[in-house]
């Protein structure tokens, strides 16, 4: 059987750990408590001096503590609910013995610090639950309001619809009056129209009735008393290149046109946005109301089985009287969380599922994919395989000699062949780096689901990221298996040499292939991701993109190929120069956005990276490199490096914190074994100076052992931002864990502005 306190660890919320009660700590007072019955008799009062039969004796002559539970309120709840099969009690170890500090204290003592303990336990489950609990509540007020304005602004569309079926409405700003609880009921049939009113003062009208009053762009609207009204606007993020240059230029209009008469006060697509920006609100409130309910459920469990440890050890009954204070408290007598959960499935269900409440707790209750044995299979099936042909391929190539020295065939095998297969063996590397960081991300319980938004139905495991990158393998090295076969056979050099070309149009039309096949969820991810990386100053930045910004940063080539012509060495400059470029122009947009001087340093981390870039393909063109190249490699090389180190260590992973408990890092560590944490350092400062000898070519080889050496260097610098990952999202799965954010705040279409001005 599973001891409670790994099945506690494996289901409590990461992002809420420090809210939960510490079970683990409590056992640690038992233990003491153990120890102290264990003691002969005559150190201190004997167990048999005070064993009260009433709870009221143990707070009186037992804890003697002044604390009053008296604000918490009761309500009943069938304790049969929270009380699994018992766990079977842990033995003291043998060896542990009597310290000194466990002899200072009697068991009356160690019985009345366990109490003590375990009231400031209850007291914090109560004040995190009720917390919660109000911020849910407060934010469902609000999305109620919300969905209140969404449906009387879909039933005025749908009207005008009936009405004029081609007509086209505008933006502009809505206000709100004081009845925003204003029922979805139909229009009124015997409602009056005016044939002298326009098509705009039309729809004003029947929003007024409605409850919603219209400002106009440059419009100061007054209530009878001469107050000025509260106004609600449809504010869309502008998420995408579109609504970017939509909003600038609505602002543009707004401040140049000053005409109210010409704006319609309704956008058809804006209001399609707002109903699905208000939808992800609901799921995400009812995500964090499941996650709340959870949170409750597990810590009366921790109560009861901490209660019986203490019931068994000290051979007492305290706990069914304490279990009834715990039961009576808020967490677990309040029922508001249970009845908003009912109230948010039955609007959702009516207003965004059709009344289809299947279909609707399919995203109300995304349900994660299985881990599947078949997937296991064909990653051990490929990982044989690309094993296999490996060593075919070395075979063959060692025959065929085509690495040997003089080779006539070697100088076009290195150019055409190897640049493309090692593109895919530096690409598989990442997925399987990438796969690594999924089993540690999941081992460790980081939340990386959560923190890059991925959906749970379609998220990646670790087992599907190596099954992609052995798959991958496999058909690289067995493309090369053929292409060597083909050339032995006597086939022409530029029939053989198109393989590659051949094998790299495969994998581009099975990337953007629309059939639900090969992981197609995952696949257009990316394509979206990169997409926003390549109109980085468009799009707003989520954690996901530069996530994926700063992998292709580390893709290197060689510098070399700056000398073969002027189209190469243009070329060179603007692969060197792009993961930069769209990087800085990501800090740009987040600095735009969160107004973070933070975003701007880092930006200018990415300008010195292509400042060393360039210096270092100038430094490359040159048959003999003049001394002033040399210095301007290494300074600028020097300058972005130390920028890069210092960045890597204390903004992305937290450390060298100067009032830290662990020496030279964070105070919050996941990994138990601190000396991971400096040995990471140390493999980080080391990969990082890897471009010296990429430059400056300290080690004397031949064509092929250089571009043997190219691509170790590359693959190491893949592995170094691997092992990067792990502790970049370590760090931000930490930040949200300090303010307890397991839910995402999505923004809200309608915002209140004041209309005075």
């Amino acid at each position: 059987m599973v001891k409670f306190s790994k099945e506690l660890e494996a289901q409590l919320i990461p992002e809420w750990k420090e809210a939960f009660v510490n079970y683990w700590q409590l056992k640690k007072h038992i233990k003491k408590i153990q120890l102290a019955i264990l003691r002969p008799k005559n150190k201190h009062l004997s167990p048999q001096a005070y064993h009260p039969t009433r709870w009221s004796d143990v707070r009186r002559s037992v804890l003697g503590l002044p604390r009053s539970l008296a604000g918490f309120v009761a309500r009943k709840v069938a304790l049969s609910r929270f009380m699994p099969e018992e766990e079977d009690h842990e033995e003291l170890d043998n060896e542990v013995n009597d310290s000194e500090l466990s002899q200072l204290f009697s068991e009356e003592d160690e019985v009345r610090m366990f109490f003590q303990r375990l009231d400031e336990e209850l007291e914090k489950v109560n004040r995190f639950y009720t917390d919660k609990e109000t911020e849910f509540l407060e934010r469902w007020e609000t999305l109620h309001k919300q969905l209140q304005i969404l449906l009387q602004l879909k039933q005025i569309l749908r009207r005008k619809n009936c009405r004029s079926p081609g007509s086209s409405l505008h933006g502009g700003f809505l206000s709100h009056s004081n009845s925003l609880s204003a029922r979805d009921s139909d229009y009124p049939a015997n409602e009056a129209t005016d044939d002298a009113l326009s098509e705009t003062d039309e729809v004003v009208a029947a929003l007024e009735r409605n409850g919603l009053n219209v400002i106009g762009a440059g419009t100061r609207s007054k209530t009878k008393k001469g107050k000025p009204k509260m106004a609600l606007r449809i504010d869309i993020p502008a998420t995408t290149p579109a609504r970017t240059i939509s909003a600038v230029t609505s602002m543009l209009w707004e401040d140049l046109v000053n005409t109210p008469s010409k704006d319609s006060p309704i956008n058809r697509k804006k209001v399609q946005c707002a109903e699905k920006m208000i939808r992800g609100a609901f799921v995400e409130l009812y995500r964090g109301l499941g996650l709340l309910k959870t949170y409750s459920s597990l810590n009366m469990m921790a109560f009861t089985k901490i209660l019986k440890k203490f019931d068994k050890v000290a051979n007492r009954q305290s706990s069914a009287s304490y279990l009834k204070l715990v039961k009576s408290s808020h967490f677990m007598r309040s029922d508001k969380v249970l009845r908003l959960m009912d109230e948010v499935e039955s609007l959702f269900t009516k207003h965004f599922a059709d009344n289809d409440r299947k279909k609707a707790m399919k995203f109300l209750r995304p349900q994660q994919q299985k881990d599947s044995h078949m997937v296991t299979f064909f990653v051990g099936l490929f990982t044989g395989c690309f094993v296999t042909l490996f060593i075919v391929y070395a075979i063959l190539a060692h025959i065929s000699g085509m690495f040997s020295p003089g080779s006539k065939d070697q100088s076009g095998y290195m150019e055409t062949v190897c640049p493309i297969l090692s593109m895919f063996a530096l690409l598989s590397l990442h997925l399987f780096m990438y796969g690594c960081n999924l089993l540690m991300w999941e081992a460790t319980r980081i939340n990386y689901t959560f923190i890059f938004e991925f959906s749970p139905k379609t998220a990646l495991k670790y087992r599907d990221a190596f099954l992609i990158c052995t798959s991958l393998m496999t058909s690289v090295v067995g493309a090369l298996v053929m292409h060597l076969i083909l050339r032995s056979s006597g086939f022409a050099a530029q029939q053989v040499d198109a393989l590659p070309g051949i094998l790299l149009l495969i994998f581009l039309a099975l990337l953007i292939c629309p059939f639900n096949i090969f992981y197609r969820p995952t696949r257009y991810c990316f394509l979206k991701v990169m997409r926003n990386i390549v109109f980085s100053p468009f799009y707003k930045v989520l954690m996901v993109d530069f996530f994926m910004a700063d992998q292709l940063t580390s893709q290197t080539h060689r510098y070399d190929v700056c000398k073969k012509g002027k189209l190469y060495r243009e070329l060179a400059y603007v692969i060197s120069f792009a993961p930069y470029y769209w990087r800085a122009m990501q800090c740009a947009r987040r600095w735009l956005d969160e107004s973070d001087a933070k975003q701007l340093a880092n930006l200018g981390k990415y300008v010195s990276a292509m400042v060393a870039a360039g210096a270092r393909l100038t430094y490359a063109q040159q048959q003999e490199p003049a001394l002033l190249y040399t210095v301007l490699v290494v300074v600028t090389s020097v300058v972005a490096t130390m920028y890069q180190l210092y960045w890597d260590f204390v903004e992305d992973w937290g450390f060298f914190k100067p009032n830290s408990t662990n020496h030279w890092l964070r105070d919050d560590l996941i990994l138990k074994n601190k000396c991971m944490y400096y040995l990471s350092i140390v493999i980080n400062l080391v990969l990082r100076v890897a471009w010296v000898e990429s430059v400056l070519r300290f080690i004397k080889v031949g064509n092929v052992e250089a571009t043997f050496l190219d691509f170790s260097l590359a693959s190491l610098e893949v592995i170094r931002r691997g092992h990067w990952n792990f502790y970049r999202l370590e760090n931000e799965h930490l930040n949200n864990v300090g303010k307890f954010r397991a839910v995402k705040t999505v923004p809200l279409p309608f915002r209140e502005i004041d209309s005075d001005g």
